[in-house]
């Protein structure tokens, strides 16, 4: 069984379901250190990243926009000295999808 970060994105149309408060908690089982927040009513998955100084979390961000790119699918990152939030949601369904955990897999591996 391949590990979340390994698991292929799947195409998301608009007319898709955003995952449903229960789905999302039990997909987020696998990721300890993210949580579900709601911003405006949409369900959101965020966590924050600390380093020792500004350059570092410039780095992550880099590194985190990468993988974005790479999957079509681009997360809210906010970089401050010492510290990276990173939030995955996706914009078409207004909601959570499980791209969403798999990328927020995906940017775990990179301070790893």
């Amino acid at each position: 069984m391949s590990t979340l970060a390994e698991q292929v994105c799947e195409p998301c149309s608009k007319n898709a379901q955003p995952l449903s408060q229960n789905e999302a908690q039990e997909q987020l089982k696998s990721l300890s250190q993210w949580q579900i927040v709601e911003h405006d009513g949409i369900m959101k998955l965020s966590r924050s990243f600390s380093f020792c100084d500004f350059a570092s979390a410039l780095v992550f961000t880099q590194r985190v926009g990468e993988i974005a790119e790479q999957a079509g699918h681009h997360p809210v990152i906010i970089t401050e000295w010492g510290k990276s939030t990173v939030t995955w949601w996706t914009h078409a369904i207004n909601g959570l999808h499980p791209n969403d955990f798999i990328l927020a897999a995906r940017t775990d591996e990179v301070v790893e």
